[in-house]
C-alpha cells in the first residue's frame, strides 16, 4: 500500500491525468449498470423466502425501515466516494488515508472470492437453458432404469426435478470427502459463462455500458410475462393471499429484523467495491444522491415484484401438489372400499374417511401407511430458497404449464441476465483497481488484464464442477463474504465520517451536486448505520460461536434425504478460516505496512551525525 495524500480540500480541480479517465456515455447508462449489478438472483430466490419465513406482508415493515436506515445512506456514501476520488476501491481509500489502503484490497479479495463461485450459477443456468428445448422437458418425468422395466430408483424415491438437479446436473457426491471427478458438461458451461463475461467487459465501460441495457431491462420483461401467466394459473391466488397476509407477531422476532437488514445490505452489493468502481467513471457533477435513492428504491421494488411472481407460481405449484395428493387418496379409497365413482370428493373426503375408519377399522388400518395427509397450508409453508427455489421449485412449476419449453427458456434466460449483470459489477470491482495501477497499465493492456482475471477465475472455478463441487459452493457462499463485508463497510463509514471528516465530505458533495447533504444523511452515516452494522457483526459472531461444530447438508442417494448433517472435515474448516481471514486481515495489515514504510523512510531521511 503506497502512501498517497488527497490534495488540499480547498482545491477542487481534478488532476490532469483524470481528465482522460473513461466515462459513461450518459447518466442513464450508469444507473442501468448499478441496477444490473444490484438487482440479482437474491431478489428472486432470497427475498420471497424471507417473506415466507417472517410474516408475509408483515416482513415489509422491517425491510423498508432497514432500507431507510442502512440501504440508501450506505449506497449514497459509496457512490459519492467513488465519484469524488475517481479511483477504484484501492485508490479511493488510499486517497482518504494511506492507512486505509487495506480496505480497498479487502474489497478486491472478497470480489475475487465471489467471482470464483458466482459464475457457476450462470453455468447451471446455461445447462438448464440448453435442455429447455427438449420435448418433453428432461425433468418432467423419471428416466427408465438400466433394465427398462421401471423408473430409475433414485428418481422414483424423490421427484423428477430433484433427480435432474442432484444427479443429472450436479451428479452430487455423498459427502465432501468424496471429491469425485470433474463433470465435463458443467466445466464446458462454466467456460462458456466466463467467455460471455469476458466479451462483456472486454473494452471496459465502452462495452459494459452497452451490455447493461440488456442485463438490466430484459429480466423485467420476463418477470412481466411471468406475472401475467402466473396470475392466470389455477391456485395462484392461494400463493398471493399467503404472501400478503401479514403475520404481525413476527415483528417481535429479532431474526426478522436481522434478516431484513442483511437482505438490504447484500442485495445492494455494499462493500464489494463495485459501486465505487462504477461511480468513478461518472462526471464529477453527476447527482449521485438522486441515483442512490433511485437505485435502492428500484432494487427493493424489484424484490417485491419478483415475490408476487414467485408466490403466484408457488401457489400454483402448492395447489397442484395438494389436488394431486387428494386425487390419489380419493382413488385409493374408492378402489379399496369399492365406492361409487364420483361419490367421494375433496369436499366430503374428511367425513367419508371418518365413516370408513369407524365402519372398517381393520381394513382402514392396513391402508393407513398409503394415505397421505394432504394439506394446502403445509404445501405453502414449505420454505425454499437459493438453488432449491431457482432450479427445483421453479422447474417443478414450469413442467406443469402449457408450452413448458417456452416458459423454461424465458426463465433461464432471465436467470442468466441477472447473473451476468451481477458478474459485471464483481469483475469491475477487481479490474478497476488493477487498471488504475500505473505499473500494470504500463505493462499490460486492459484486454489482457481482463482476460487473465477471467481465466484465473475460470480455472479455480472448476472445483465447483466436481461431484463434491456443490458442497464447496455452499462453503464459499456462506463464509467468503458475510463477516468481511460487514467489517469493510463499517470501516468505510468510520473513515468517511471520522478520518476524512464529515464536514470535509459535505463540502465535496456541495461541489459535486450543488448542495450539502441533509441532516438525515449525516445522522445515518455518523451514528445509525455504524451501530446497525456493529449489531449485525455481533449477531453473526455470536451465531457462529453458539452453532458449535460447523456442519453441511449432504444428499444421500440411498435414503434420499438431503438434510443429512455432516461435520466439516479439518481441511474444509481451514479453508473457511482462510476465506474469512484473507479479506479481513487486509485492513490491519495494510495499516501496519503503511506505518512500517513511513518509519523506514523517516529513518533513511534522518541526517547522520
Amino acid at each position: 500500500c503506497e502512501a498517497q495524500f488527497l490534495p488540499n480540500p480547498e482545491e477542487r480541480r481534478i488532476p490532469n491525468m483524470e481528465k482522460s479517465r473513461p466515462l459513461w456515455d450518459n447518466p442513464l447508462q450508469f444507473v442501468f449498470a448499478c441496477i444490473s449489478y444490484a438487482v440479482g438472483l437474491g431478489n428472486v430466490w432470497r427475498f420471497p423466502y424471507l417473506c415466507q419465513m417472517y410474516g408475509g406482508g408483515g416482513f415489509l415493515i422491517p425491510y423498508f425501515i432497514m432500507l431507510v436506515v442502512e440501504g440508501m445512506p450506505l449506497l449514497y456514501l459509496e457512490l459519492a466516494v467513488g465519484q469524488r476520488m475517481r479511483r477504484g476501491s484501492i485508490g479511493a481509500w488510499k486517497m482518504i488515508s494511506p492507512y486505509l489502503c487495506g480496505v480497498g484490497v479487502a474489497s478486491v479479495v472478497v470480489s475475487f472470492f465471489l467471482s470464483m463461485y458466482y459464475n457457476v450459477i450462470n453455468a447451471w443456468a446455461f445447462w438448464y437453458l440448453f435442455h429447455s428445448f427438449q420435448d418433453p422437458l428432461p425433468w418432467a418425468s423419471c428416466p427408465l432404469n438400466g433394465n427398462r422395466t421401471g423408473d430409475e430408483a433414485e428418481c422414483a424415491r424423490t421427484s423428477p426435478t430433484q433427480y435432474f438437479w442432484y444427479r443429472r446436473t450436479l451428479n452430487i457426491a455423498p459427502s465432501l470427502e468424496a471429491a469425485g471427478a470433474l463433470q465435463w458438461e458443467q466445466a464446458l458451461c462454466l467456460t462458456l459463462a466466463w467467455l460471455l463475461v469476458y466479451l462483456c467487459i472486454l473494452r471496459g465501460t465502452e462495452s459494459t455500458g452497452k451490455v447493461v441495457y440488456v442485463t438490466a431491462s430484459l429480466p423485467y420483461c420476463v418477470l412481466i410475462i411471468y406475472l401475467i401467466r402466473g396470475l392466470t394459473l389455477h391456485g395462484a391466488v392461494n400463493g398471493l393471499i399467503y404472501m400478503f397476509t401479514p403475520k404481525l407477531e413476527q415483528l417481535a422476532n429479532p431474526k426478522a429484523w436481522i434478516s431484513a437488514a442483511t437482505q438490504i445490505f447484500f442485495s445492494l452489493g455494499l462493500g464489494f467495491g463495485s459501486l465505487i468502481a462504477f461511480a468513478s467513471y461518472n462526471e464529477p457533477s453527476n447527482n449521485c444522491e438522486r441515483h442512490a435513492v433511485v437505485v435502492s428504491l428500484i432494487n427493493s421494488a424489484t424484490s417485491i415484484f419478483a415475490s408476487i411472481v414467485t408466490f403466484s407460481i408457488y401457489g400454483f405449484k402448492a395447489t397442484f401438489n395438494y389436488e394431486s395428493c387428494m386425487s390419489k387418496v380419493i382413488l385409493l379409497l374408492t378402489n379399496a372400499f369399492d365406492l361409487e365413482e364420483g361419490s367421494l370428493t375433496a369436499d366430503n373426503l374428511g367425513a367419508v374417511q371418518g365413516h370408513l375408519q369407524a365402519a372398517h377399522p381393520q381394513r382402514y388400518a392396513e391402508l393407513q401407511p398409503q394415505l397421505k395427509n394432504c394439506s394446502l397450508e403445509a404445501e405453502l409453508d414449505t420454505a425454499v430458497q437459493g438453488t432449491g427455489l431457482a432450479f427445483i421449485v421453479y422447474s417443478e412449476a414450469i413442467k406443469n404449464m402449457e408450452v413448458p419449453q417456452l416458459y423454461s427458456v424465458l426463465y433461464f434466460v432471465m436467470l442468466l441476465m441477472l447473473g451476468i449483470g451481477s458478474m459485471l459489477g464483481n469483475t469491475a470491482a477487481i479490474l478497476t483497481p488493477l487498471t488504475d495501477s500505473k505499473f500494470i497499465a504500463s505493462h499490460l493492456s486492459k484486454e489482457v488484464v481482463s482476460g487473465l482475471v477471467c481465466f484465473i477465475n475460470c480455472i479455480i472455478g472448476l472445483i465447483f464442477t466436481m461431484e463434491a463441487g456443490n458442497y464447496w459452493f455452499d462453503i464459499f457462499n456462506d463464509y467468503a463474504a458475510t463477516l468481511s463485508l460487514l467489517l469493510i463497510v463499517l470501516v468505510e463509514t468510520i473513515a468517511v465520517c471520522y478520518v476524512y471528516g464529515i464536514r470535509r465530505f459535505e463540502k465535496d458533495l456541495h461541489t459535486m451536486i450543488g448542495h450539502k447533504p441533509s441532516w438525515y444523511w449525516k445522522v445515518m452515516w455518523a451514528f445509525a448505520s455504524p451501530l446497525l452494522i456493529i449489531s449485525l457483526f455481533i449477531f453473526y459472531i455470536t451465531d457462529y460461536i453458539l452453532t458449535g461444530t460447523l456442519q453441511y447438508q449432504a444428499w444421500d442417494a440411498a435414503q434420499v434425504k438431503q438434510h443429512r448433517g455432516f461435520d466439516y472435515p479439518g481441511y474444509a474448516l481451514a479453508v473457511i478460516g482462510l476465506l474469512v481471514a484473507a479479506s479481513t486481515m487486509c485492513i490491519p495489515l495494510g495499516a501496519l505496512l503503511t506505518l512500517a514504510r513511513r518509519r523506514l523512510r523517516r529513518g533513511r531521511a534522518r541526517p547522520v551525525a
